[in-house]
């Protein structure tokens, strides 16, 4: 059951990589959209008590874990230990390789089809029944593997094509804090 409370505030979860050598690589997308995300709400992110950067105002939470993608799970283990945060309220934003880029997909459950940050999630929370937004970073270049996909910044002639994803998924994120997830899924899925 995904419905939630209207007093919870919802807790949206980037992942990414921390680090200059890595703020512009694919598997950065969920740090994008939370940075996006923060400058439009005029949040500025602070260093936690764990390994997360976070911030917040009445109406939502915003958490980047600052282990590398593999250990997204421990830093926001500590976050949502810490302020005691339901797994029911939080939606964890990250980049799939499966999923075209231009296309968004909500996703309520299920394994975590190989991204290591919903791994690490998975196995850290000991649960797999959490919101996420899978924001698609697959384009037609050939790519020998995976790691050195999600590792390597997007080609120039994607540029706008990233900023109209990120865009579009920051209104989905807003839309979701204003109505149900079933609503959201018939909306942009």
């Amino acid at each position: 059951k995904m419905m939630r409370s209207s007093l919870s505030k919802m807790t949206i979860v980037g992942l990414g990589n921390p680090g200059q050598q890595y703020s512009n690589t694919k598997h950065n997308a969920g740090f994008w959209v939370l940075d996006k995300l923060a400058e439009e709400l005029s949040l500025t992110f602070k260093l936690g008590k764990g390994d997360y950067v976070h911030s917040k105002n009445a109406n939502v939470r915003l958490v980047k874990p600052l282990g590398y993608m593999n250990n997204s799970g421990i830093g926001l283990k500590s976050y949502m230990d810490y302020f005691n945060i339901d797994i029911n309220n939080i939606l964890v934003v990250y980049d799939d390789a499966d999923l075209p880029l231009g296309k968004i997909r909500f996703k309520s459950n299920g394994t975590s089809g190989g991204q290591k940050g919903i791994e690490s999630i998975i196995y850290h929370l000991k649960n797999d029944k959490f919101l996420r937004l899978k924001i698609g970073i697959a384009t037609t270049e050939s790519t020998n593997s995976l790691a050195s996909y999600v590792l390597a910044p997007f080609d120039h002639q994607y540029e706008q094509q990233v900023t109209n994803i990120v865009n579009e998924s920051v209104d989905a994120i807003k839309f979701l804090l204003e109505n149900d997830v079933s609503k959201t899924m018939n909306k942009y899925n």
